[in-house]
């Protein structure tokens, strides 16, 4: 399997598990995990990340496993600000935003959705690893993401302006499946625009998004047809997608609307398209006088919604619906009802226009926080490795050694084996590259709470918190190993010394740091390639070794070579 491949399958997979029935759903989330265990194991920080979304995603599409995609989050978080990847975290925000929707904690999602955006507006340039055209597929999924969660939440002007820059994202790259969500998106949130807007009287404005809904509609026939989305063939896209179906049934209600709206109805729709459908179906059958079947309909709907918690415009929605429809004309109590739910609705429409600003002034926030924090992180950062640089080491391990929680500190320093032979003979830019990919090798071998620093010119300094000396060792080999065995155009034959020592009680930094290097020298006389360890700092470790055999840490075994 290819990665193109995999990335494809995925898409397919996410496609396929928005309509399926609950069974086919757990075999599609398994099938996701197998891919994200495959990737897993190749070890690519994009197709990770992008894996870890799909997988995460499938989750939040199934009923009842929800709760499961929060670590693939948490995951695809610590992940993506590891290796840099912009968009996936800011798209790891947007799900944590979806997640928070379906617990029903709808401020905490905003706030998701501002740390989102608040990434994205730094995010204006294309990263060039990545290539332009995989930036904008990117960039428009994290910007849908952002738009399905502000649609939940009815904040329909910043959602506009989500779905139209993803729009814009791949404009000239879109397949006919982003063509076609993209239209699919912009209706459903057309439609709710326009229900919520009949609910402070804005009949123009609201009749307005209605039109423009169902012109759309008639332009996705041609895409959908080609998309990914799970279709019947030969079978128009209005009568197999419930919002498209929806879009000419409210702009104008009529009979003509009602047998393909029920079919619809009974059938599993794409996403939350069952609520707009039972609205636009009942205002047919209102309109060809079958009241009490347009209330059957938007009773059984407010029954089958009574648990959902992730539409909580739409569920208003039906709730008016059914206010409306439920009322004798000639009632004077009925009258007082939409009066008081009418000024209600004016009073939700103004702690609306609130929760926008809100959005707005976290987005702000987030967006200068993010920037003081870039400051700060490139004052303890080393711009060729990315890696924590000499002033961010010595805070760490000040921190370290005076933490109970962190003994025993293992301590190594790492010195590149053969790196002059590669600047003299290629060139200093080449030696950069091959900084940089070992700095990465070393960084993804080891874990998420060990501390890799680049110490100066070709060293680097790891410190394993909490590590005895037999696991330190075992873990520094596999990075000698995981260097050792990449492509030769990527390290041209360079390989790590290792000097490998265990921090003593009351042991200062600068004294931890000297041994450490002590034992790295001993790695270098044994060949290099391999990890070593000595228990004693001298001024000059050469001459205090010279005609005797080095001494070994005593927490190590006699062979001290790995």
């Amino acid at each position: 399997m290819s990665d193109a491949w995999i990335v494809g399958r995925a898409r397919e997979l996410n496609a396929a598990v928005q309509r399926h029935e609950y069974t086919q759903q757990l075999e599609i989330v398994a099938m996701m995990d197998e891919l994200l265990d495959e990737t897993q194991r190749r070890g690519e920080p994009l197709l990770v990340a992008q894996l870890l979304r799909s997988s995460a995603l499938a989750r939040l599409a199934t009923k009842g496993l929800a709760a499961e995609a929060e670590p693939r989050l948490d995951e695809m978080l610590a992940h993506t600000r590891r290796h840099g990847i912009a968009l996936l975290r800011a798209d790891a925000h947007a799900l944590r935003g979806r997640r928070l929707v379906i617990a029903a904690q709808e401020d905490a999602a905003l706030t998701e959705i501002a740390r989102a955006l608040a990434i994205l507006d730094d995010s204006t340039i294309p990263d060039r690893q990545v290539g332009l055209r995989n930036w904008n597929r990117l960039l428009s999924s994290t910007l849908i993401d952002c738009w399905l969660v502000l649609n939940q939440l009815g904040v329909y002007e910043a959602a506009e302006e989500a779905i139209a820059r993803a729009a814009t994202a791949i404009r000239e790259s879109a397949s006919p499946h982003d063509i076609a969500l993209q239209l699919i998106n912009r209706i459903k949130m057309l439609l709710g625009w326009g229900l919520r807007l009949e609910r402070i009287d804005e009949y123009d404005e609201s009749a307005e998004k209605f039109r423009t809904a169902a012109s759309m509609g008639a332009a996705a026939e041609g895409p959908f047809a080609e998309s990914l989305f799970p279709r019947k063939a030969n079978v128009a896209a209005i009568d197999q997608v419930g919002v498209l179906a929806a879009a000419p049934a409210l702009n104008q209600p009529g009979a003509e609307h009602v047998e393909r709206l029920q079919h619809l109805y009974t059938e599993r729709a794409f996403g939350h398209d069952r609520e707009i459908v039972a609205i636009a179906l009942a205002r047919c059958l209102d309109k060809e006088g079958r009241r009490e079947e347009a209330l059957s309909v938007l009773r059984e709907t407010r029954q089958s919604i009574s648990d959902d918690t992730s539409q909580p415009s739409m569920r208003l929605n039906i709730a008016r619906e059914l206010a409306r429809l439920d009322t004798s004309p000639d009632s004077g109590a009925g009258e007082s009802l939409i009066d008081y739910a009418r000024r209600l609705e004016s009073e939700m429409w103004s702690l609306r226009e609130s929760q926008i600003a809100t959005l707005n002034a976290r987005r702000e926030h987030e967006r200068l926080s993010a920037e003081h924090g870039a400051i700060t992180q490139q004052a303890l950062q080393d711009p060729l490795t990315g890696l924590p640089n000499r002033r961010a080491l010595d805070e760490k391990l000040r921190q370290l050694a005076s933490s109970a929680d962190a003994q025993p500190l293992a301590v190594a320093l790492v010195d590149l084996d053969g790196f002059k032979g590669v600047n003299d003979k290629q060139s200093h830019a080449e030696g950069d590259n091959v900084l940089r990919v070992v700095a990465s090798t070393l960084r993804d071998a080891l874990r998420g709470d060990d501390l890799v620093a680049r110490y100066g010119g070709d060293e680097f300094i790891v410190l394993l918190p909490g590590t005895p000396a037999s696991a330190a060792k075992m873990a520094l080999g596999r990075a000698v190993k995981s260097v050792s065995n990449l492509p030769h155009h990527l390290s041209h034959g360079v390989t790590l010394s290792i000097g490998l020592v265990s921090l003593r009680p009351q042991e200062r930094g600068e004294q931890v740091l000297a041994r450490a290097d002590a034992a790295m020298y001993q790695a270098k006389r044994g060949g290099g390639n391999q990890v070593a360890s000595a228990n004693s700092m001298a001024a000059d470790p050469a001459a205090a070794w010279a005609g005797e055999a080095p001494p070994t840490d005593p927490a190590w075994d006699a062979d001290d070579h790995s």
